[in-house]
């Protein structure tokens, strides 16, 4: 059985951007940070990322903001999870952490179903 990782701000900003087939720069821009900072903040050197900058991102990727904090290290209380309702498919991409590979079958995955979607749409 393959060993699980360690879920991490920065492993979910990473697998985030993976997922969504997105440049470094695409997202900095958008969450309104520099490159460099979005690396540090992927590679987990960032000990306390700002909330605002936590928001932008969350509101980029569309996931929880919540999630994100608590992953950052802030406290995030019960009547604040409450509000944040993820999906089926979030629930079940967080019941466990992925494994890399399963992390790289899961992006394949997604980048052949999106293609295909695009080319039937078009």
């Amino acid at each position: 059985m393959a060993e699980a990782t360690t879920r991490t701000l920065g492993r979910e900003l990473a697998q985030l951007r993976t997922l969504r087939q997105q440049t470094l720069r695409t997202v900095a821009e958008a969450a309104e940070i520099s490159g460099a900072y979005l690396l540090k903040l992927e590679r987990d050197d960032v000990q306390a990322p700002s909330p605002h900058v936590l928001r932008r991102l969350a509101e980029h990727f569309g996931v929880s903001y919540l999630a994100l904090m608590q992953l950052a290290g802030y406290e995030v209380t019960d009547e604040d999870r409450q509000e944040s309702k993820p999906g089926v498919l979030a629930d079940a991409l967080l019941a466990e952490p992925l494994t890399p590979n399963e992390e790289r079958a899961v992006a394949a995955f997604l980048a052949t179903l999106r293609s295909q979607s695009r080319h039937s749409s078009a």
